[in-house]
């Protein structure tokens, strides 16, 4: 799941040394796994990758994998739950315009939710 993302990412402009540039990075805060097939060592099979959720200002976004074996049969879910972290300054924070603009172009998942934006959310503050 997070090379595909970060593969996604590069492809719209932000390879990793994009990131250590800016200072920027995504921080993954909940993964959650669901097995429904085996998928054997060494055997082809296709991912896929969406959003799950997005918040308005793009400071939070949940991606979904799939994982699909050869023959159509879905083995594997993987959601994760992030936030754009500033390295230096160790917070939250809104994405740049095109990194936004590549989670907007994401297929949206039949169950996709707005999320709160930034500062919106009581609790955690993340």
């Amino acid at each position: 799941s997070a090379d595909v993302r970060m593969m996604f990412f590069a492809e719209h402009g932000f390879p990793m040394e994009e990131f250590v540039r800016r200072k920027l990075g995504p921080v993954i805060l909940k993964d959650e796994l669901e097995y429904f097939r085996e998928v054997r060592l060494l055997e082809p099979f296709r991912v896929t990758l969406a959003a799950a959720g997005l918040s308005a200002d793009g400071s939070r976004f949940v991606m979904r994998n799939e994982f699909w074996r050869t023959e159509g049969r879905l083995a594997a879910r993987v959601t994760s739950r992030a936030g754009w972290l500033d390295l230096s300054a160790r917070k939250m924070v809104v994405p740049p315009d095109a990194l936004m603009a590549a989670l907007q172009s994401l297929p949206r998942t039949d169950d996709f939710q707005e999320l709160p934006s930034k500062g919106k959310e009581s609790g955690s503050g993340v």
